[in-house]
């Protein structure tokens, strides 16, 4: 984000999760991302914490109607009964970005921790506000490392990614 008529690119952060939700364990990978995005020159309030399925799924509508460029969701993506994060976000996708959620995964796999395969976390572009807005979305785990190797992913590809949604060119 160069020069003074750069637009600053907006982001809004989820964390899925009953247990933060309820208070009964500290969001640490929703504050991690928030702040790796400040950090990068994105404009992102605090997270947002919602327990797991049908919170997802509103904080999700409610993150879009504000027309945000990205929105990133940490947990939900594991195995669990309760892991519906992908569920409710699939829905909203006009178009997977496959090689996202994999290049995260093999990023975490690479680090060491095998379990990394088994996230089931996508990305993808759903429609915005209006015919011409559509907003990235991925899903994180849950867990710092996990968010960790995912920022570490995305912050090579982002500034290509939002060039493409605004029309950019694929040079």
């Amino acid at each position: 984000m160069t020069g003074p008529s750069a637009r600053i690119p907006r982001a809004v952060v989820i964390t899925c999760s009953d247990r933060a939700a309820a208070g009964t364990y500290p969001d640490r990978s929703g504050p991690y991302l928030v702040q790796s995005l400040r950090v990068a020159g994105w404009e992102s309030a605090d997270p947002v914490v919602v327990p797991d399925g049908d919170g997802v799924a509103r904080a999700l509508g409610e993150a879009l109607a504000g027309g945000p460029d990205l929105i990133l969701t940490t947990g939900g993506t594991g195995l669990g009964p309760r892991d519906l994060t992908p569920e409710v976000t699939r829905p909203l996708l006009r178009a997977e970005l496959a090689g996202i959620a994999e290049a995260i995964r093999a990023a975490g796999v690479a680090a060491g921790v095998p379990t990394a395969m088994l996230s089931r976390g996508l990305a993808g572009v759903a429609h915005g506000t209006g015919p011409e807005q559509a907003t990235l979305i991925v899903n994180l785990p849950g867990s710092l490392g996990g968010c960790r190797d995912g920022w570490a992913v995305l912050a090579g590809v982002l500034p290509h990614a939002l060039d493409q949604l605004a029309g950019g060119g694929h040079g």
